[in-house]
């Protein structure tokens, strides 16, 4: 059996009444070379598994595949149980929750194939709440230069709608499963992949992504916040060619987050910008990219700003503000929270 050019990765869980629509938008591209792994991830409180076999037998269609795993092994490792299994040149995510344009899949290969030193394809989105447009858009960033920079401080990309290239994947290596390290395991991934390759978003809004509480399936204490300090400050770190980010790379980190329970005593705002620099300096160097300078100086003022802000806190607050983010997060919040991750 000749392999197909992309094989599409989705993790179901609990989605019986979501993830037809998803697997349709699919099997119905433009463009027709792929296969679809979907993997039931051990969905317990409704018939997901029942539903994805029936689609299956119903369309008749070789192209997609049915995975069944007795037991729920988190978003990251039921990716990497699909990739594993995948047969395609390039991977693409797909949200069970999510859809995708019908010419996605076709515009995507298409600047993969013609531009090969990109290794992570993402595209623009519309932001729905259930079943409804909200007017709101995840529009990122779409040139290599300006993405690099972007991810010294965050997630530039919607998942569900990245194409990665497989030889990248070989690499760098999967998503990680370390629970120090994810969620975010999408955001931990791009870091990766950013450092040996160039990075793109097609500038079309080719994914609707929804926002629905129900569907992060991460409930209790706020799992994001340190992690993302964690992931951006080795970001920084690395561009400045650190093996660990140093205390002005955790510092850039927290105050690029507001997190400024986790700003240091003794920061320096001047070796917190000079970090940043570094970081730009190299990503320049590296792309030959003449557009980083811009985003550099927002990065800069953006630091500067809440370096005077974490100033003016009195000190006794701190132990405070590092409470609240321990906190468990409302129901409320978790959709903006997904959002916010672009997972």
């Amino acid at each position: 059996m000749n392999s197909p050019t992309v094989s599409v990765i989705m993790s179901v869980y609990n989605g019986a009444e979501l993830a037809p629509a998803a697997i349709r938008c699919i099997l119905d591209q433009s463009f027709t070379d792929f296969e679809i792994i979907a993997i039931d991830n051990g969905s317990f409180k409704d018939d997901t598994r029942t539903v994805l076999n029936q689609l299956a037998a119903e369309t008749g269609d070789k192209r997609l595949r049915v995975v069944e795993l007795d037991q729920n092994i988190g978003l990251a490792g039921a990716l990497n149980h699909g990739i594993g299994l995948a047969r395609g040149r390039y991977v693409a995510r797909q949200d069970h929750d999510d859809i995708s344009a019908l010419d996605r899949l076709e515009k995507q290969v298409r600047f993969l194939d013609e531009h090969p030193r990109c290794g992570l394809l993402g595209t623009r989105a519309e932001i729905w709440v259930n079943h409804q447009p909200t007017g709101r858009y995840h529009d990122h960033a779409t040139d290599n230069g300006t993405l690099q920079v972007d991810l010294l401080a965050n997630n530039p990309f919607v998942h569900s709608s990245v194409m990665m290239r497989r030889t990248a994947l070989d690499e760098v290596g999967l998503y990680t499963t370390d629970p120090r390290r994810q969620p975010p395991e999408d955001f931990e991934l791009w870091s990766r992949i950013a450092r040996r390759h160039e990075i793109a978003n097609l500038p079309e809004r080719l994914t609707i992504y929804r926002e629905m509480p129900a569907s992060m399936s991460r409930d209790g204490a706020n799992p994001f916040l340190e992690k993302l300090v964690l992931l951006c400050a080795e970001n920084i770190a690395w561009w400045n060619g650190l093996r660990e980010p140093d205390e002005a790379c955790r510092d850039a980190a927290a105050l690029l987050h507001v997190a400024y329970a986790q700003v240091s005593i003794t920061a320096d705002i001047e070796a917190i910008c000079a970090r940043m620099d570094g970081a730009c300096a190299a990503i320049a160097a590296k792309f030959e990219e003449g557009g980083v300078g811009a985003r550099q100086e927002q990065m800069r003022a953006n630091l500067r700003h809440h370096f005077m802000h974490a100033r003016k806190l009195p000190g006794w607050t701190k132990p405070l503000i590092s409470l609240g983010r321990n906190l468990p997060v409302p129901a409320a919040l978790k959709g903006w929270a997904k959002a916010r991750l672009s997972r």
